[in-house]
């Protein structure tokens, strides 16, 4: 057994802590990074994607889905002021870096593409897009990714001015056509190229897509900016969403855009009313942090039931006074509406108030 002595000098301290963290992986069970089950050795990621650029903000970025999981992980490669890649079919993860590498030299998408196609043995078995930021692209899709149209694996590409559109085990042609004219019909709308990019897709899984059901599905839309400002991250990737598993994957990134976003229509807009508001500035005001003229709150006034600015301002004080956060404003649950009840009983006023609130919360047949 190995002991430190802590009167050893700091270098010599930290040489045998150094060894003790070695000998202790070295006993540890081999284990590869976690990634999904679904993955074998090859990869393989049949889907359809879209590479872009958006030439006014300078943005790059790629989106697609697949019926395999975390398709995120490996199909998606974006550089900021370069350009965006999708490597799919028979992946190879390396395609990303080795093209975007080359794009950032100054070397045009299909001579990169050549390049790199010609120095892969796999290369037949594999689908590529690539565009470079003044919107040139390339793509490469491998012999062995054909052949099976009869069993309704279709193949296609298609790029355009901006974009470049690429799939495999689809359910016809249509796909990929459906997915460039929605990124065409949005050129110059003055959107972001995420958006863009979500709704291109969206038009070619409206369509069946990835031909290949009762498989795991997923989508991921990357982008990068390189505008100052515009992203904290150093790499300036500003949209990032994977979603690894999902029943409507697509449907689910368009969720999460429009959440984080704050999108109108993510969420609904409503004033609260009701008998539960009139409960709630009962209380308030018997704890004292409904301020009114009089003593008594009057039910007569026809905006009692309406959860208006002053009520929100006294569930924040009381709140506030309980040690909770306020960063939603007026937020009432479970935890708020006991502590409400516990403080009515420590006041000694928990009777009169049920005595208030009965009619109020009657339930009548």
């Amino acid at each position: 057994m190995l002991v430190m002595n802590w009167n050893e000098p700091r270098e010599i301290q930290n040489l045998i802590f150094s060894s003790l963290v070695l000998v202790s992986m070295s006993a540890m069970p081999q284990v590869s990074a976690q990634e999904p089950l679904a993955w074998d050795a090859e990869l393989d990621f049949r889907t359809f994607s879209i590479v872009a650029i958006d030439p006014v903000t300078s943005e790059s970025g790629v989106a697609v889905t697949t019926r395999r999981p975390c398709v995120g992980n490996a199909v998606t490669w974006v550089r900021a002021g370069v350009g965006a890649v999708a490597t799919q079919g028979r992946t190879r993860l390396e395609y990303g870096n080795d093209l975007l590498d080359l794009l950032e030299r100054g070397v045009a998408p299909q001579e990169a593409m050549d390049r790199v196609v010609a120095a892969d043995t796999g290369r037949e078995h594999r689908q590529v897009g690539v565009i470079d930021i003044k919107g040139r692209t390339a793509q490469w899709t491998g012999s062995e990714q054909y052949g099976a149209e009869a069993q309704g694996d279709w193949v296609a590409m298609r790029t355009g001015k901006h974009y470049a559109v690429q799939g495999n085990s689809l359910v016809g042609k249509h796909v990929v056509d459906a997915v460039a004219d929605a990124f065409e019909s949005s050129e110059g709308k003055q959107r972001h190229l995420a958006d863009r990019l979500i709704e291109a897709i969206d038009a070619g899984q409206a369509l069946g897509g990835d031909g290949r059901h009762g498989e795991t599905q997923s989508a991921a839309v990357l982008v990068a900016d390189p505008r100052p400002g515009m992203s904290r991250r150093p790499d300036k990737i500003g949209v990032d969403i994977n979603v690894c598993e999902h029943p409507e994957p697509v449907r689910e990134m368009r969720r999460i855009y429009d959440t984080i976003s704050e999108t109108l229509g993510f969420r609904v807009l409503r004033q609260f009313k009701g008998d539960d508001v009139v409960q709630l500035k009962i209380i308030l005001h018997a704890l004292g942090y409904l301020k009114t003229d009089s003593a008594e709150l009057s039910l007569a006034d026809p905006t009692i039931n309406v959860y208006d600015e002053r009520a929100i301002a006294a569930v924040d004080r009381f709140r506030s006074d309980q040690g909770w956060g306020t960063t939603v404003p007026g937020y009432v649950d479970g935890r708020m509406i006991d502590r409400l009840w516990i403080s009515l009983e420590e006041t000694g006023q928990a009777d009169r108030v049920r005595g208030q609130l009965s009619e109020i919360a009657r339930v009548d047949r």
